[in-house]
């Protein structure tokens, strides 16, 4: 779900719903929609949307890293059919930063991890039981040398951890997710522009 401020003409090639926003229920109908890939919800005030969304999903905060090795190396897991970056819960009184390290080592194996900085956050919405929920994954970049062996955490459906060249990244992308792919093209054009 996209939600905007801009009505604008759509190049999308996946079908998709444009809606401009007047009810609280008109979210939850779009999101119950197995008819299009993407859900476009407009309103005039952002803001007012945004708050608005929010009120309608209980929140799960997450954390997790984008890991890079010395060899320019990026890790990732593959769960529920695609490759993602390693992420989890945060538990009660625990850091935040503390838990995306966590989350990392638990579900790859990888151990020596020094963070760089925070990245952007995501949110994506899922289903548990009958109801919607709205998580809130803090990222943040992180480097290490380790070169240990992997080992993916299978009782959380990882069933493969791997390092994956930058070189060619693009075409690898195409099996992630859409918030996976922001947080990584963000990385890698700091990179390219000399950011940090």
């Amino acid at each position: 779900m996209i939600l905007t401020n801009e009505i604008q003409e759509f190049s999308d090639t996946e079908p998709f719903i444009f809606i401009k926003y007047s009810s609280a229920s008109q979210i939850l109908k779009a999101l119950k929609s197995t008819k299009n890939n993407k859900v476009y919800l407009y309103h005039k005030n952002i803001d007012k949307l945004w708050k608005t969304f929010l009120k309608q999903f209980p929140v799960i905060e997450a954390a997790g890293g984008l890991v890079e090795r010395t060899d320019n190396k990026l890790l990732f897991i593959f769960r529920n059919d695609k490759w993602d970056l390693p992420k989890g819960g945060v538990e009660k009184n625990e850091l935040i930063i503390e838990a995306a390290k966590r989350e990392v080592t638990e579900e790859t194996g990888v151990a020596d991890l020094i963070v760089q900085n925070q990245l952007s956050e995501t949110y994506h919405i899922f289903k548990k039981g009958k109801r919607f929920r709205l998580k809130k994954t803090y990222w943040f970049r992180m480097s290490t040398n380790y070169m240990g062996q992997l080992k993916p955490q299978i009782e959380e459906g990882i069933s493969k951890t791997e390092w994956i060249s930058k070189l060619g990244i693009e075409d690898f992308l195409d099996d992630t997710f859409e918030n996976i792919r922001i947080i990584i093209f963000d990385v890698l054009n700091r990179n390219s522009s000399g950011d940090k």
